[in-house]
């Protein structure tokens, strides 16, 4: 026989149901993109995709992460990082995707200065890893926000507004237009711009040397064996453009290098293989390219994306295009592309790529590498 059971029983019954019965989180509703600008992620899908890809999340700042687990919303300490969720009410950290904020960003997109920040939709693209041993996003490359009271940081936001949402030759004719007519400066000023441009972050005497990687000091340059001279990544013969005002003193692409190394270098295309220099450990080459170091791959390859971008062969200016091949010579091209985008993906923007980025369009050129700012577009463009 059954036993009947009173109200009591019956209420006690369903308290013990509604713990058991499964809570749908926030980020079961989220919607998926591709990771693209135009298509963001999630945050739901940042957390679970944590491969190191690059990729951009639009998400509501929720709060500045202090741990792994512990978020504050407020009386903030620094601008150093933001956790998203893809609720602005989330207060679950299982839920939050923590972004690192570069120095460049921090003005804007720091909850320490823009307190009101809590609760804004942003998007923000860089390399999905973790941080604070939490999942989110490293190397940040740009951060900009939909709202009218949160403005884009510098190289963000408003800078490229004409550029959002394009692909394929559309976005390479909105990017030519933006970074186009900058302040040129001459050759011999090169010298001091990049001083400053390729500063040694731990010894402000010296300069990093792009091939070798040695810190080598500011004024010993020149034509010594082991002095530095002003290197053109694309290569100056490409196109014949020398050292005129213009793609021969452009500082986008022009870095110090060792000079033995930059005169076996030359006019190389660049692709992988061939003999190490024994010289610039980690660089090879044979009789048609150059291979870089690793740790500049990514930096080589958005040079030359960029220099393709900003010379389209208006107002009399030359031409300057990537192909698939080696070989160039002084023709107007640079190869080869299909292992620059690899490289690209391969050698994210570091922290050096973002200060130089600053650097020339704060002092001296008042334009930037868009490649820098949102490495994706490469693809974008020609993929």
């Amino acid at each position: 026989m059954f036993r009947k059971h009173g109200p009591r029983f019956i209420l006690s019954l369903l308290f013990v149901l509604a713990f058991l019965i499964p809570v749908t989180t926030s980020t079961s509703s989220a919607a998926t993109g591709a990771g693209s600008v135009s298509s963001p992620y999630s945050v739901s899908q940042v957390i679970s995709q944590q491969d190191g890809s690059i990729k951009t999340v639009s998400g509501y700042v929720v709060g500045q992460p202090i741990s792994a687990n512990a978020v504050v919303t407020s009386s903030y300490t620094n601008d150093f990082a933001l956790a998203l969720a893809d609720s602005p009410s989330e207060t679950n950290t299982a839920n939050m995707a923590y972004i690192q904020v570069p120095t460049s960003f921090r003005p804007e997109f720091g909850l320490n200065s823009k307190p009101a920040l809590k609760g804004k939709k942003i998007t923000a693209t860089g390399l999905l890893g973790a941080y604070f041993s939490h999942p989110g996003i490293k190397d940040v490359t740009a951060m900009t926000s939909s709202d009218a009271s949160v403005p884009g940081a510098p190289g963000a936001g408003s800078y490229y507004d004409t550029a959002i949402g394009k692909s394929g030759s559309s976005l390479k004719k909105a990017l030519h237009e933006i970074i186009d007519d900058h302040v040129e400066i001459s050759y011999a000023n090169v010298w001091d711009a990049l001083r400053e441009t390729d500063e040694d972050p731990n010894n402000a005497n010296n300069v990093i040397l792009l091939y070798t990687g040695r810190s080598q000091g500011k004024t010993v340059n020149g034509s010594g064996v082991n002095d530095w001279n002003r290197e053109h990544v694309w290569a100056k013969s490409h196109g014949d453009f020398g050292t005129t005002l213009g793609p021969g003193t452009d500082l986008h692409h022009l870095r110090p290098a060792d000079v033995s190394v930059n005169s076996t270098r030359n006019n190389l295309d660049f692709d992988n293989g061939g003999s190490e220099h024994s010289e610039a450990k980690g660089n090879y080459y044979d009789s048609d390219s150059w291979e870089p170091r690793d740790g500049v791959k990514g930096d080589v390859a958005r040079m030359l994306f960029y220099m393709a971008v900003r010379y389209e062969g208006d107002d009399g200016e030359i031409d300057l295009e990537l192909n698939n091949q080696v070989n160039n010579g002084t023709a107007p091209y640079h190869g080869k592309l299909s292992v620059l985008l690899k490289w690209n993906e391969q050698d994210p923007v570091d922290a050096f790529e973002r200060n130089r980025n600053e650097v020339i369009y704060n002092k001296y050129q008042h334009n930037r590498n868009p490649f820098i700012d949102h490495p994706e577009w490469a693809s974008a463009i020609w993929k």
